[in-house]
């Protein structure tokens, strides 16, 4: 999975590779027996901390990454990207970058041609098996960018990336926040950096970067600080992205995921604001 910096800016490329309520008494009620009481722990008297799969987190998580992968938070308008962008894996298409040259475009056509067999990428599965691992076209030019963008008006190829973001990207980084112990903004931090660096465990994976931080910092879930653990974790997201060169714009964690943690807004609630590549956003509701 390879990503594009945005419009405007030079490419990057990423090798393969993450409640509590409480209740209270009315007035005129009488309370309950003591026996009876739930037993609370101090977090669920605090509230619980927001997840990044409720409906309204997860769209700013969509938002904020396709400021950092189109220069645009409308994410939905980028079903239909499809380019070269010169970073040796081939075609880069969709909302999250499938490339044909890592082996997630393979399985988002192998999943879409599941659900609806007859559709226009079909014809390109035999292709799309031989060149995956390289950067090569064969067998996909001259016509396969013209089908990918007539594919991408059908709703069920809409849905398949979705799911397949979900399934590859989305959902483990979630879990593994959770298990970590780390809100919504912790789950975007893990979530932006396994779709850059691929959900492996070498060195500059998701994986790697993950394990280097926790040598550095307990997660919360090991009794640690989410400030110092997730310092940690962006301290190694950075130095897996220069570790490329094109790469070394490391903006998206500097002005705006470390914005976010510095302003301790764990729960990643709007308004917020951000830059990418020189590039201001905002979220405001």
């Amino acid at each position: 999975m390879s990503k594009r910096i945005g419009l405007t800016a030079a490419a990057v490329a990423l090798p393969a590779a993450l409640v509590f309520t409480g209740a209270g008494v009315g007035v005129g009620q009488a309370a309950a027996p003591p026996a009876a009481a739930p037993v609370q722990s101090p977090a669920h008297r605090a509230g619980a901390a927001a997840n990044l799969d409720d409906p309204a987190k997860k769209e700013i998580a969509m938002k904020l990454v396709s400021s950092a992968e189109n220069s645009s938070l409308d994410w939905r308008g980028q079903f239909t990207y499809i380019e070269d962008i010169g970073d040796g894996r081939g075609y880069t298409a969709g909302i999250i970058g499938f490339c044909s040259g890592t082996g997630d475009m393979l399985e988002l056509v192998e999943y879409y041609t599941d659900q609806k067999p007859d559709n226009v990428l079909a014809k390109y599965l035999p292709a799309l098996r031989k060149v995956n691992g390289s950067d090569s076209h064969s067998g996909l030019d001259p016509n396969f960018t013209k089908d990918w963008k007539k594919a991408a008006a059908d709703k069920a190829f809409q849905d398949a990336q979705e799911h397949e973001r979900d399934r590859v990207y989305f959902n483990p980084s979630v879990k593994q926040g959770k298990d970590d112990g780390l809100g919504a903004l912790g789950q975007f931090i893990y979530y932006d950096a396994i779709v850059m660096h691929g959900p492996g465990d070498s060195k500059y994976s998701f994986g790697g970067i993950r394990k280097t931080a926790m040598s550095k910092a307990r997660t919360p879930a090991q009794g640690g600080d989410r400030s110092t653990y997730l310092n940690a974790f962006l301290d190694a997201r950075k130095k897996a992205m220069q570790s490329e060169e094109a790469h070394s714009d490391t903006s998206r964690v500097d002005t705006a995921q470390r914005v976010f943690l510095n302003a301790k807004n764990f729960d990643l609630n709007p308004p917020l604001k951000w830059k990418v590549y020189g590039e201001s956003f905002e979220i405001n509701s």
